[in-house]
């Protein structure tokens, strides 16, 4: 593990590029599958594009946070102010770090984030819920599964093409207060 700090910023236009890459390389294909939150078995193509990844940039009402290290972007997550919880969403971390606890360090930075700038006393995301092990990793982070479910959007592209017909997302929520 590098022994430098990780540094977290609110990202910019100009990171825009290097985040796409980021998204991609942690949920698809095969150089996801060197970590293990891919989703490379239930979803093909694109899991967001340049243009998905500057609408978040430029919200007013959230920020999509980055962790470097030395420089080097590593990590990121989506935060969006939702009057009195936040959002938590696109989290990605460089596929041959994972497993190593960055997770842990990224996730709490975001809820402190959410707590700390908008007095968020609530983290929120969804999460496909066939992807037992990351729920189970959210779980021990203090989220929990609250059964509500959402049908994935089959037949827009821009989300992925799915490999299965039953694919949901479940909301997962967790109390910051």
């Amino acid at each position: 593990m590098p022994t430098s700090e990780l540094t977290f910023r609110t990202a910019l236009d100009a990171d825009v590029p290097g985040l796409v890459e980021l998204i991609e390389s942690a949920y698809r294909g095969d150089a996801s599958r060197a970590g293990w939150t891919t989703e490379a078995d239930l979803l093909a193509g694109q899991r967001t594009d340049p243009d998905g990844v500057r609408a978040v940039v430029r919200k007013t009402d959230g920020r999509l946070l980055i962790a470097e290290r030395d420089g080097e972007l590593i990590a990121c997550c989506q935060l969006e102010h939702r009057g009195d919880h936040a959002y938590f969403g696109m989290f990605a971390v460089r596929p041959e770090l994972q497993g190593g606890g960055l997770g842990k360090v990224i996730i709490a930075e975001a809820e402190r984030t959410a707590r700390e700038t908008w007095g968020a006393r609530e983290m929120r995301m969804t999460v496909i819920r066939q992807r037992d092990e990351l729920i189970a990793w959210y779980e021990r982070r203090g989220y929990r599964r609250t059964g509500q479910l959402t049908p994935f959007p089959y037949g827009d592209e821009r989300f992925g093409i799915p490999q299965r017909p039953d694919l949901e997302f479940e909301l997962l929520i967790k109390s910051l207060g």
